[in-house]
């Protein structure tokens, strides 16, 4: 016999829930506020509720009272603001808005802050909608991710923007839904040996344009890919095929679109009203009022909901420096300072140590990313003493140095020489992933494989000596879609990647040597197990200025299997190189990145050498080959 469909538990907010949601400590609110199937008096239907303590009145209007405006009031349950309606018989798949009256007379529109799906761009209406029936079958990813200290296990991820990775070629705008997607990416990361995808843009929101860092919908996954249902769909699928989550998160600004968050009951609300602290002049978006307790727990509870309800494994958490910054972006006049006279937002330093003390205790196996492009001290540093507590940081001082010494012509590399080794001066300060993002293939950027000066063969060359220092650099990785088989043009959000590349041989095989890479970072524990301390890295050359070549040894907990990296920033052969090291052993050759099959050269290097009791850059022994030009080497031992 079929099951009887269970009705749905009525969704009653009561006073423990106002008070807490006023303490700022809800972080469960996105079950009571917004639209939940209910059950009320016997008949079955939809609760709406919505935080408006600004407004004079509030209704729902939807397609299920033919848009009537005054059709369904809401009743105010206390002093904060909530406001409730059961409206029986009204299902999933309705669109629906908030009409908000305002002391002054006015009517306004608005979304659903705490929709779980939204109706399609142009179309602005919150859809109704149920995210609890999805059978997750992740159980093992999710035991063995608490287990796991993930700041000694691999972390190799792909970053993504669903959209404009792959369309179907015969249809507008041609977007893979989140199903489709997840069969196509989980094959592509699996063969190149990805830890982890990042989404962008999976938040709902208005302008494409926007690469979805403009949300209007915090609770809601974007429908220009399917339903909330699809989402879940695709973390599932990658879970299962042990690959991590992690979204782009961003809580530091929201848009000024009429029918979103801002000026919501007809005041500003989730935005601070002093607009020399409420708004972003660059950027013409409004910013979040931290030091509001409602505000902090609708962003807290949105992280968590995105963790609790979706299994994301980590947030990326967008702008930090323009949260910790009063006067980010702006000119004398447009900013208050703090109440010591500086220009530190205290409210958003605040907020960040409870929002990752929140998920961090109780989520320890998820990560909280800071792309925080700054010297902000101790961004990854525990609470007790002061530090804002995410898991990793960006490392953008790495990322911009590295871009600018890779432009140069190989003639003036040179004088840049330290340009590639200052990193590692403060690399213990932090725990550091090292991004190449898509902020570095846009905007007249030139893609990273246009960066590189040259001829074209020269240029894929330049790129894989300057993939294999990025891997073999101390810190986490990440790459942008596109780059790891050399993208040619800069990325947009209006096509897909250029994928006929890959029938070119420079390409086909850039692409082939990043798994390599890849399949090299997984293999060897040194190059991820001590990744924040000297323990696990050691310049044996850090100064070859005239040569352009930099040697370092990458080591492990176990001291077995260290790596030995020699990277030839030119394209100039050195005969009889010579390189210090350690130890009297064999050292095995594992990468050679002129090789054919890589797009190389096909310059030989020997796949065993022995070292010999010759001192050589302040070690006792030395090992010596034919360096070839623009060539990264890696020897184990």
């Amino acid at each position: 016999m079929a099951k009887e469909k269970k009705a749905p538990e009525k969704v009653f907010i009561s006073e423990t829930d106002q008070y807490l949601f006023a303490q700022g400590t809800h972080y469960e609110i996105y079950k009571k506020l917004g639209a939940h199937l209910s059950t009320e008096d016997g008949k079955e239907g939809m609760s709406f509720a919505v935080w408006a303590p600004h407004a004079a009145g509030v209704h729902v209007m939807g397609s299920f009272n033919n848009w009537s405006e005054t059709a369904h009031p809401m009743k105010k349950l206390g002093p904060g603001g909530i406001y409730q309606v059961f409206i029986p018989e009204v299902g999933l798949g309705e669109l629906y808005k908030f009409v908000i009256t305002t002391h002054d007379g006015r009517k306004l529109y608005k979304a659903d802050p705490f929709a779980n799906y939204a109706e399609l761009r142009p179309g602005t209406a919150s859809v109704t909608t149920d995210i609890t029936g999805f059978k997750w079958t992740d159980s093992k990813w999710m035991a063995d991710r608490e287990s796991k200290d993930v700041k000694k296990e691999p972390l190799a991820i792909y970053e993504c923007h669903i959209g404009s990775w792959m369309r179907h070629p015969d249809q507008k705008p041609g977007f893979y839904n989140y199903r489709e997607f997840a069969e196509k990416i989980v094959a592509y990361l699996k063969e190149l040996k990805y830890t982890h995808v990042e989404l962008m843009g999976i938040a709902e929101h208005p302008f494409d344009g926007s690469w979805g860092y403009q949300v209007t919908g915090y609770y809601a996954p974007t429908s220009r890919y399917g339903t909330p249902e699809d989402f879940a769909y695709l973390v599932n699928t990658l879970h299962k095929n042990k690959i991590g989550v992690i979204l782009d998160w961003v809580p530091a600004h929201f848009p000024r679109d009429a029918y979103g968050l801002a000026e919501f009951d007809g005041e500003p609300l989730f935005e601070h009203p002093d607009s020399r602290l409420g708004e972003h002049p660059e950027w013409g978006t409004k910013i979040f009022n931290y030091g509001k307790t409602e505000v902090k727990n609708y962003l807290i509870a949105n992280a968590l909901y995105w963790i609790r309800e979706f299994h994301i494994d980590g947030l990326r958490v967008d702008a930090v420096a323009s949260m910790l910054y009063l006067d980010y972006g702006k000119k004398d006049g447009q900013w208050v300072a703090n109440k010591y006279g500086g220009n530190k937002n205290l409210e958003a330093i605040e907020f960040f140590k409870h929002f990752n003390s929140v998920i961090r205790g109780g989520y320890p196996g998820v990560m909280t990313i800071a792309e925080e492009s700054t010297a902000w001290p101790m961004v990854t540093g525990p609470l007790e003493d002061g530090g804002l507590y995410f898991t990793f940081k960006w490392n953008m001082g790495w990322m911009h140095d590295f871009c600018e010494y890779m432009k140069l012509d190989p003639l003036f590399r040179k004088s840049n020489h330290y340009g590639l080794t200052f990193a590692m001066s403060y690399n213990s300060s932090e725990n550091y992933i090292l991004p190449l993002s898509h902020d570095e293939v846009v905007h007249l950027k030139c893609s990273m494989v246009n960066k590189m000066p040259g001829y074209q063969v020269d240029k894929y060359a330049n790129l894989r000596v300057g993939y294999a220092y990025m891997f073999g650099h101390s810190g986490k990785k990440l790459l942008f879609m596109g780059q790891e088989f050399g993208q040619e043009r800069e990325w947009s959000e209006d096509r897909e990647l250029d994928w006929f590349l890959l029938e070119n041989d420079l390409n086909k095989g850039m692409k082939e040597y990043v798994k390599e890479l890849l399949s090299m970072y997984r293999k060897y524990p040194c190059m991820y197990q001590i990744d924040n301390d000297w323990a696990g890295f050691e310049w044996i050359n850090a100064d070859d200025t005239d040569r352009s070549i930099y040697s370092f040894i990458r080591k492990g907990e176990s001291g077995k299997k260290n790596l030995l990296f020699i990277l030839n920033m030119t394209p100039v052969a050195r005969e009889g190189y010579s390189v210090g090291v350690p130890e009297k052993k064999k050292y095995k050759l594992v990468l050679n990145s002129t090789e054919e099959r890589f797009g190389g050269s096909g310059s030989e290097v020997p796949a065993e050498i022995t070292a010999k009791a010759e001192p050589c850059d302040y070690k006792p022994y030395r090992i010596t080959f034919d360096l070839p030009a623009y060539a990264a080497v890696v020897f184990t031992f």
